[in-house]
């Protein structure tokens, strides 16, 4: 059986909290505009719509027919090597990820039985057959799912950091730089989880 795995990152550009990579395989014939009605770009859908298309996402995994990982890098990595290698990273872990479970539940499979799908300037390891698309998250239904699978969970983990870091309103802007966010930077200064490489403070 072959597999397509949806990739797209969520994350990039916010001044504080990791960035997310999702990773979503299907298997090749599998209709995802059919079984995951509405599913879109995920920056084009309400957080209601969002939160319904993800639990559907969970509840296919259940069900055994679909998988999924979202892997995360922090603002610490970030800070280290940049973002671009932090997102290949976290990439490069989702899709060997499903790729070994993909060949645990069979001897048969093969590497080259998985397609990888990736928004934007997004690539897999070379050893991977892969197609990048530009604006693939709102033109193919599996990135879009992985979209939606990156900012939820994303999304989720800010709403738990803004508890441990009450100060900067992580819960409402999820660490993107809003105007009270910068505000919050000017009043109290970086957290753990800023990425300082990120922040430029005018006085």
């Amino acid at each position: 059986m072959r597999c397509v795995l949806g990739v797209d990152e969520a994350g990039r550009g916010p001044l504080a909290g990791p960035v997310a990579v999702g990773v979503v395989a299907v298997p090749e014939e599998f209709d995802v505009a059919r079984e995951f009605l509405g599913v879109a770009d995920s920056k084009k859908l309400s957080e209601k719509k969002r939160e319904r298309l993800f639990r559907m996402l969970e509840a296919r995994v259940a069900f055994g027919d679909v998988r999924f990982t979202v892997e995360l890098e922090d603002a610490e990595m970030i800070d280290r090597e940049g973002i671009v290698p932090a997102i290949r990273r976290a990439l490069s872990r989702g899709v060997n990820k499903l790729v070994k479970y993909g060949s645990q539940t069979s001897r048969n499979f093969q590497k080259s039985d998985f397609h990888i799908l990736l928004d934007g300037a997004l690539h897999a390891p070379q050893e991977y057959m892969q197609e990048t698309i530009i604006n693939g998250d709102g033109l193919v239904p599996v990135i879009s799912l992985a979209s939606i699978a990156a900012k939820i969970t994303r999304d989720r983990l800010m709403v738990e950091l803004a508890e441990q870091y009450p100060l900067y309103g992580f819960e409402k802007h999820k660490g993107y730089g809003t105007m009270a966010h910068y505000e919050a930077l000017k009043k109290y200064g970086p957290c753990v989880i800023h990425r300082h490489s990120f922040i430029h403070l005018k006085s």
